[in-house]
């Protein structure tokens, strides 16, 4: 008899369990530990770079999962954490994290964020097909490998305050990436990041003055770096604008990242979450979970594979379990004194990691030309993937840095991301030639993620 419950147990571990409950209380919380920690190490990275608020960041990584569930109706098991997609956005608006710059970047990327809710609304009406022809693998491919590399000057100097501690970091990241088993194979960042923390702190690198003022408890949000505190006499139209132009094309990145997220998810867990709840469902928490966090000074939020590889190597499909990470998630952000802990950080640390975390964003890039077929034996498509990488790294590195547009009030500033996006989309509309069929991506599984920055991809999780 306990023979026939073990063969049973290990069948409904192998086909995945939907309904965590039967576990006990005690796993469910475990496993919601779990996915918190897989998500933490890459969600806080985005507010230390950028300077915006830790403590924000965890909350609203954590609220808005919530609301994504709820918008979801509670069927799709997807942990929204910060996007790393958008740090060129914020690093063009506030390049030295100003505290009186961040608001402004803030704005933007929630205007970017209703990019997805007018997505959202043409899925339902028109389907994904005829929207999501406009973003092939073509222009969002080399958008992507441009904001990587874009990024990659600044993950130098970082380095440079010492390379010894940068190169730690980098290291531990690969051999965790590449080598370790189970769980910690999830969270090589993590790691990086802790290794390297606890090496700095041993040759006395870390300044802990800040960690010893901080409080135990403590409100989450800085409301001098919301939205929120933009206005009155001191408010820059201008400034206003350029960051919304300049920011909200990243969004039809980071939109294809979230299709090729869901899809992803529907295969690790065999249910097809473009169906049911549907796409524009899933678009639409994104979106909203999005906007609301950038009211609030937290970073953009976004789909992430490195719970995706949680889910692949547990086998525990249910919602429930990542609903209890965001909740532990808003827990953490309560905690000022943790908060000091990570914004602590020695710039080594933070240069080591974002080296393969930029890196990354263009390998990325590069996966989602390669996995989708693009073929550049087409002089469509070197074209495209030509205008967008030089546009977008020569205006970057150019005298200016950018282009400026004056007018009689007020002068707009065009970034070389928000230019080689444009010029992208605009000649893959008119040149003909568009054999982007996003239907049949899905059905032979080749759709990828353009924007998904986990070190291993479902399938090594579930092999290794």
């Amino acid at each position: 008899m306990a023979k026939e419950e073990n063969k049973v147990a290990v069948e409904e571990v192998q086909e995945g369990i939907y309904d965590a409950r039967t576990m006990g209380t005690g796993k469910m919380l475990v496993l919601g530990l779990q996915h918190m920690f897989a998500m933490f190490g890459a969600t806080i990275l985005v507010p230390v770079l950028t300077g915006l608020d830790i403590a924000a960041t965890l909350l609203f990584a954590g609220l808005g999962t919530l609301l994504f569930h709820l918008i979801t109706k509670g069927k799709v098991p997807v942990f929204l954490g910060s996007s790393f997609t958008f740090l060129a956005g914020y690093f063009a608006i506030a390049p030295n994290g100003e505290a009186n710059l961040l608001p402004y970047a803030c704005l933007g990327v929630a205007c970017a964020g209703l990019l997805y809710l007018v997505l959202s609304l043409l899925v339902k009406l028109f389907g994904v097909n005829k929207v999501i022809r406009f973003f092939p693998p073509v222009v969002t491919g080399p958008i992507v490998i441009a904001i990587g590399l874009t990024l990659a000057s600044s993950a130098i100097d970082n380095c440079q305050s010492n390379w010894w501690i940068a190169i730690l970091a980098v290291v531990t990241i690969i051999v965790f990436s590449i080598w370790a088993k189970g769980m910690f194979k999830i969270i090589p960042i993590l790691m990086g990041v802790i290794v390297a923390y606890v090496a700095a702190a041993i040759f006395g690198l870390v300044d802990w003055s800040g960690v010893e003022s901080a409080a135990w408890i403590g409100l989450p949000v800085d409301w001098g770096r919301t939205v929120f505190a933009l206005g009155g006499e001191d408010f820059d139209a201008g400034l206003a604008l350029t960051a919304i132009i300049t920011i909200m094309p990243i969004a039809l990145a980071t939109m294809v990242e979230h299709i090729g997220d869901i899809c992803a998810i529907s295969s690790t867990c065999k249910r097809d979450y473009l169906k049911e709840p549907g796409l524009h469902r899933t678009l639409l928490g994104d979106g909203l979970a999005t906007v609301l966090a950038s009211l609030f000074g937290a970073p953009a939020n976004t789909t992430y594979g490195e719970n995706t590889g949680v889910l692949a190597l547990t086998r525990v499909f249910d919602p429930r379990v990542i609903r209890i990470a965001a909740i532990f998630a808003v827990l953490f952000s309560f905690c000022p004194k943790f908060a000091a802990i990570i914004g602590a950080m020695p710039a080594c640390v933070i240069g080591g990691v974002s080296l393969v975390l930029y890196g990354m964003i263009s390998a990325v890039g590069v996966r989602n030309l390669i996995e989708n077929q693009v073929d550049f034996t087409k002089s469509r498509n070197v074209l495209i993937a030509a205008l967008i990488l030089c546009l977008s790294i020569g205006v970057k590195y150019c005298a200016a840095g950018a282009i400026y547009i004056n007018f009689p009030d007020i002068t707009i500033m065009l970034t070389g991301l928000a230019i080689g996006a444009l010029v992208g989309i605009v000649v893959n509309a008119i040149l003909p030639g568009k054999d982007y069929d996003f239907d049949k991506r899905v059905e032979s599984g080749s759709l990828s993620s353009a924007g998904t920055l986990s070190l291993n991809t479902q399938t090594e999780s579930t092999t290794k």
